[in-house]
């Protein structure tokens, strides 16, 4: 079994537990009077704007641990993190919701999106539509949906799901056939993931690779394998929207002055 399936099946086992808490028509419910009281989400349209202002964008991820790299950041203050990503020029977040592996939580989430302004992408392993009805109750912008994990006709569901919630949902690809099944199930901002979630090695031309199909108006997020400015500068030179960088940040001494330097190299 490859590490992604163990995230899978781990995350049906959560929302198993979650479900014995709160159903599914709870949670629907709640998210319409969340409606009713403050209008339809407006997370979709704040997280794609963040993502398509001139010039590379710069989503910038929390997460104290990884399956490939163990232990990351032993201290993990998560909200001083991302008061430094908000102060340096971030234009959104990433944080980590999967417990085992990375050691996240919806409480961290919850914490931190009290805590900064900027739209946050809530960061697991998407299973079900229950995890959807979650994040936006959580007070996320946008949902991860890795097309490793589901099929066009599922991803096409969730996306519908998403834009009746008010959410945008970054879909994550690593090869071809994936991004055709994004693509043909209506995707909008598309990511190219440099590491393959099925053994965890990075290969950095995949984000070069797969640029040429995806369309103008599909948002395109590179992911994973920047270790530094020189890589934010050939991705930009790729045609990249936004980079979602996070080991590199997380193990810098000083957060603030490394997002400082990679947003330099995108100028």
């Amino acid at each position: 079994m490859t590490i992604l399936e163990q995230l899978a099946d781990h995350a049906r086992v959560r929302v198993a537990a979650a479900k014995e808490k709160a159903g599914l028509d709870t949670l629907q419910a709640q998210c319409r009077s969340l409606e009713r009281t403050l209008g339809r989400g407006q997370g979709r349209e704040r997280f794609q704007k963040a993502l398509s202002k001139p010039g590379l964008s710069f989503l910038c991820e929390l997460k104290k641990a990884s399956p490939s790299k163990g232990l990351i950041d032993p201290e993990f203050p998560y909200l001083d993190i991302a008061k430094d990503y908000e102060a340096a020029g971030a234009d959104a977040i990433s944080c980590l919701t999967e417990p085992k592996w990375f050691l996240g939580s919806n409480d961290i989430f919850r914490r931190v999106r009290q805590t900064v302004s900027l739209p946050m992408l809530r960061k697991d392993f998407t299973v079900d539509p229950y995890q959807i009805y979650e994040a936006r109750l959580m007070g996320a912008d946008c949902v991860l949906l890795i097309c490793a994990l589901l099929d066009t006709q599922t991803l096409k569901e969730y996306l519908k799901l998403c834009e009746e919630l008010g959410l945008a949902a970054l879909v994550e690809t690593h090869d071809e056939e994936e991004v055709r099944s994004a693509l043909a199930a209506g995707a909008t901002i598309l990511g190219v993931n440099n590491r393959n979630l099925k053994d965890f090695s990075v290969d950095f031309q995949n984000a070069k690779r797969l640029r040429d199909l995806i369309p103008p108006d599909v948002l395109y997020v590179a992911e994973s394998g920047v270790s530094g400015p020189q890589d934010v500068a050939e991705l930009k030179a790729v045609g990249a929207d936004a980079v979602l960088i996070g080991e590199t940040l997380m193990r810098a001494p000083n957060k603030r002055a490394m997002l400082t330097r990679l947003r330099e190299a995108a100028q």
